[in-house]
């Protein structure tokens, strides 16, 4: 009996003695020393790849599609062919108005000029006769009636000339019935080049709706073409990390089917409103993709550097917190824990830069570490 109370008042002098020792050495935290290091700020987003120019290939007249030369996929350049239309209807009318701005300078305008020749000439003896009637009648030799009748011819003639003269005037070179067929020359060849529909830059064929046989009309979308220098990500970023966006950052964009490949790229646009829906804001990048493998709709990560320091105090964001105060630190004094107000500045992923507050060399206890102010700790875990 007496043994066994011996062996209890052992085990709690033992338990005593170790509490006391624990007590002594503290409890045990996660430390890590705040140091001067390199630091690069991200703006990270989700993208999507799109053309900033994107071409809706229509005709500009009504017709019947003969040949269609390309399919999606494919790669144009500038006045490469597309599709054709009929054009047996729209030759026809080029040629009938080749036809009549022929017959107009070989044909109606030296008619023209002969007529006037005539009529010219029917005026002055017309004029000739009026005046000898005029004399005759005036010796009476001749009615009063007979004069007046060749006065009325001779006006008669004279209307004629007139109309000779305009006649002629009208058709001669330079004239406005030249003027009025050359248009309608021009007219007639410019919807006869439109039966030629050609890609208006270098790009690539994204959809096409159209098919030998299919009656097109304008309005009608036959084609769309990307242009191939117009490609771009659109990222859209969270509004709370707008702030230190700028136009001409430097980015770099990692398509998810190329994880491997990180294209360059360089903020372009920065949109003026937030989306009131999804709280992003739109940001442009142009992206140098030379090997062409980014495709229209494709998904990407975007990863845009904001700024950069070459030495900053750094913390990991796990060992900062918020409080009515502002942003604070617990730091280990003289193996007790301190709390110490700090101003932050540049951040990345998992850091923060630490600008008022605290020095390099600092030790920091882990928040979560913490029971209450003041108490004695023992540092288990420096980070670095």
């Amino acid at each position: 009996m007496r043994r066994i109370i011996v062996l209890v008042v052992l085990a709690l002098a033992l338990g005593v003695g170790f509490s006391a020792f624990k007590t002594w050495r503290g409890t045990p935290v996660r430390v890590i020393t705040a140091q001067m290091l390199p630091l690069e700020q991200w703006v990270v987003a989700s993208g999507q790849v799109r053309y900033q120019s994107l071409a809706r290939i229509g005709a500009e007249i009504t017709g019947t599609v003969a040949e269609r030369f390309v399919r999606e996929g494919d790669q144009v350049q500038a006045g490469d062919p597309l599709i054709s239309l009929h054009r047996e209807e729209w030759l026809a009318q080029y040629q009938q108005a080749q036809t009549a701005l022929a017959q107009l300078t070989n044909q109606l305008y030296p008619q023209a000029l002969e007529s006037l020749a005539e009529a010219r000439l029917a005026y002055q003896q017309a004029q000739r006769e009026a005046q000898r009637r005029a004399q005759l009648a005036e010796q009476g030799m001749l009615s009063t009636e007979q004069s007046e009748q060749a006065q009325s011819l001779a006006k008669t003639r004279k209307t004629s000339l007139t109309r000779a003269e305009l006649l002629v005037r009208s058709l001669q070179p330079g004239g406005d019935e030249e003027r009025l067929l050359q248009q309608r020359l021009q007219s007639a060849k410019a919807n006869l080049d439109k039966t030629q529909i050609s890609a208006p830059f270098a790009g690539r064929v994204q959809t096409r709706n159209v098919e030998p046989g299919d009656q097109v009309q304008p309005g009608k979308v036959l084609l769309e073409i990307a242009r191939l220098d117009g490609l771009e990500i659109v990222a859209a970023v969270d509004e709370k990390y707008m702030a230190p966006l700028q136009l001409g950052q430097s980015a770099v964009v990692i398509a998810d089917a190329w994880p491997e490949h990180e294209l360059p790229a360089t903020v372009s646009f920065i949109a003026p409103a937030v989306d009131e829906s999804s709280g992003t804001l739109d940001v442009h990048l142009q992206v140098q993709d030379s090997e062409a493998r980014l495709r229209q709709g494709m998904t990407v990560s975007v990863s845009i550097l904001t700024a950069q320091k070459q030495q900053a105090l750094l913390v990991p964001k796990d060992y900062i917190w918020h409080t009515e105060q502002g942003w604070q630190v617990y730091t280990l004094i003289d193996g007790k824990t301190a709390l110490t107000s700090i101003e932050l500045g540049l951040q990345s992923t998992t850091a923060v830069e630490v600008i008022k507050g605290i020095t390099a060399g600092t030790q920091l206890v882990l928040p979560d570490d913490v029971k209450q102010l003041g108490q004695s700790v023992r540092p288990v875990l420096e980070a670095h």
